[in-house]
């Protein structure tokens, strides 16, 4: 007779209960709802074809971009509030250097990237030595940022947009890579849903496989137990702030290519569309937990909103207000998922 006793600390959790201890399964199970939902009151019959999708996707893609680096971000318990407005703030320094200097796009690019890194640092900086609440740098950086969009853009064009980014020599070729349409059947997505999906798995890979995906969660979980662990945590943080401003400049970039210029208030208030996504994909607002692919879904989520109740016919006044059920019924469920999960190992 054995006398070997099983520990109940370390027993083995079921399938199940290893799913559902995933941050993004209760954002999937309610895409695949609202999926289902948009479909059967779709009024044209397109919204689950390839037309709609390539909508709905369009929407998407650069809110899921921006998410991703801000879930993050957030994973490592520190907010970006000047996240949306550096979208804007890259695609007009972009457009400034053209319009101005005459300047060639890929060097006005690279200078509006430097730009945008330096900032992401700054406010890394800031709040890691300081002890400030990310949230209060990250918001003075974006009232500082919109007034310097809209008063610089005034004083240097005489508007408030900048035009003629196709004008740019390798206005072509930087065109091809960020802001392209890619015909599938009879219909054409954005090369941005490459960028989205790749980017996706990306930070999956860095989250799940490498030593600095450990930082990011030991930071956001305990940060004085991370660094008594060896954990770089400052050093951790900034590196994020600066991915999260890179990313938004990338969805600038896509923009100014794409619509060959941009008004000065583009991107002020998408910041909170990037935290949702990142929220209802299951990355807790409090740091610690989280993924790439939950602020993936929850992107989706938003576009599939955003499509679907046009499609429906329904008043789209009411978009917002569904973003916010869907953001209250998603951190709901995920609540309750988690804590139904929490079992063995």
């Amino acid at each position: 007779m054995s006398n070997t006793a099983t520990d109940e600390r370390v027993k083995s959790a079921s399938v199940v209960t290893r799913i559902f201890r995933r941050p993004e399964v209760g954002a999937l199970l309610g895409a695949i709802g609202i999926f289902i939902l948009f479909t059967s009151t779709d009024t044209t019959g397109n919204f689950a074809n390839l037309g709609g999708i390539s909508g709905w996707t369009d929407i998407a893609a650069p809110i899921g971009i921006v998410a991703i680096a801000v879930s993050l971000l957030m994973i490592a318990g520190e907010f970006d509030l000047s996240s949306g407005v550096m979208v804007g703030t890259t695609g007009l320094i972009i457009g400034m250097f053209v319009q101005e200097l005459g300047m060639n796009i890929w060097l006005a690019i690279f200078l509006a990237l430097i730009f945008a890194a330096g900032v992401g640092f700054i406010n890394g900086y800031v709040v890691v030595k300081t002890k400030l609440p990310s949230f209060i740098v990250t918001l003075a950086t974006f009232f500082i940022l919109k007034g310097a969009n809209m008063a610089l853009t005034m004083m240097l064009t005489g508007a408030v947009r900048v035009t003629g980014t196709d004008k740019a020599p390798g206005f072509e070729d930087a065109f091809n890579i960020f802001a392209t349409r890619i015909q599938i059947g009879d219909s054409y997505f954005q090369i941005s849903v490459l960028w989205w999906i790749a980017l996706t798995i990306l930070a999956t890979w860095v989250l799940t496989r490498t030593r600095f995906g450990n930082w990011i969660f030991a930071a956001g979980g305990d940060a004085n137990a991370a660094r008594n662990a060896g954990v770089k945590v400052d050093r951790t943080k900034i590196t994020l702030f600066v991915i999260t401003s890179l990313a938004s400049a990338l969805v600038g970039i896509m923009f100014v290519l794409r619509l060959q210029g941009m008004q000065a208030g583009q991107g002020v208030g998408q910041e909170f569309y990037y935290i949702i996504a990142a929220a209802v994909g299951g990355t807790l607002l409090t740091g610690g937990a989280g993924s790439a692919i939950g602020a993936s879904i929850g992107a989706v989520i938003m576009g599939m909103a955003y499509i679907g109740i046009p499609f429906s016919l329904w008043n789209s006044d009411w978009t917002s207000t569904f973003l916010g059920l869907i953001l209250f019924s998603a951190v709901m469920i995920n609540t309750f998922i988690s804590r139904r999960a929490k079992g063995g190992k």
